[in-house]
């Protein structure tokens, strides 16, 4: 039977051993720098996008030592996204994780600049990691590049969202930024895993399937527990995107159809890996941590 806790103690600790041997040492010149990335790294975060991709790859029959690095590389883009989208000129937070972000703890020049590093850092990790052919690399790459950038990666949607605030948008304006901001670097996540395992072109399809709509529900989730939660159990503060005037599934569609749309999100994803003749047990335990998570 599985144990999803164990998985993902497994997996927190295999992917911060992995990036502790990727990235320079704290101690190393520019100390600040390297002191910033190591503290926005290591501050405790779910790491659920290195688990897809290590869940996905398992599925499919894919050994460890091909799926940590590209975790990991997956992990240094969404760090690096967190502290750029935390700095003052953005979404302008004091809290991440459970405590101060990058730029209050070591200034916001210096969040900028470890952002970068770990922005590029990530495609190098991928680019040096030889348990993987070069074309598969190559691969990769692109794919990731895609989901963190533009038109339709997480850059995308992060400006999308910022357009979007004080004004009224649609459920399908919504939707699509979720998708960019949030939605891409997950269904990424997955993938990634998928192809490191050979998975098959009707494989693959299912993956994304799946991922999207997981991407999906992750966002639907974190926007409920912005509106029901306190900032203690948060790890950030609460309340912010209501204070942002941020459009949000609770303030256009309301806690209780919010909640249905969760439900329904949860029943695709599932749904998405009947088409996966594999064990997904992992995929399925995923589905409903997110589904039920409280911060």
């Amino acid at each position: 039977m599985l144990d999803l806790r164990e998985f993902l103690t497994f997996t927190r600790s295999a992917v911060d051993e992995a990036l502790d041997r990727i990235l320079p040492s704290a101690n190393l010149s520019p100390t600040k720098l390297h002191e910033a990335i190591h503290w926005s790294l290591f501050a405790g975060g779910k790491r659920i996008r290195p688990a897809l991709v290590i869940a996905t790859g398992r599925t499919f029959g894919a050994v460890d030592e091909k799926l940590l690095r590209t975790a990991a590389a997956i992990e240094l883009i969404h760090t690096y996204s967190l502290v750029h989208d935390d700095l003052p000129s953005m979404d302008d937070d004091d809290l991440r994780r459970g405590r101060e972000t990058c730029h209050k703890k070591f200034g916001e020049a210096t969040a900028i600049l470890a952002g970068d590093v770990m922005q590029t850092l990530a495609f190098k990790t991928i680019a040096d990691d030889d348990s993987l052919d070069s074309d598969l690399r190559a691969r990769l790459i692109s794919l990731i590049a895609d989901a963190a950038g533009t038109p339709n990666g997480m850059v995308s949607g992060q400006q999308l969202d910022l357009s979007a605030e004080g004004r009224a948008i649609s459920i399908d304006e919504l939707e699509n930024i979720h998708c960019q901001k949030t939605g891409a670097l997950i269904v990424a996540s997955a993938t990634s895993g998928a192809i490191i395992g050979e998975a098959t072109d009707d494989e693959l399809a299912s993956v994304e399937e799946f991922a999207r709509a997981l991407g999906l529900l992750f966002q639907v989730t974190d926007d409920l527990l912005d509106v029901t939660q306190p900032t203690d159990a948060l790890g950030k503060t609460a309340g912010k995107d209501r204070a942002a005037e941020k459009a949000t599934y609770p303030s256009l569609c309301g806690i209780e159809q919010t909640k249905r749309l969760a439900d329904e999100l949860a029943r695709t994803a599932n749904y998405s890996l009947a088409g996966i003749d594999r064990d997904t047990t992992v995929l399925r335990g995923l589905v409903d941590m997110v589904a039920t998570r409280t911060r």
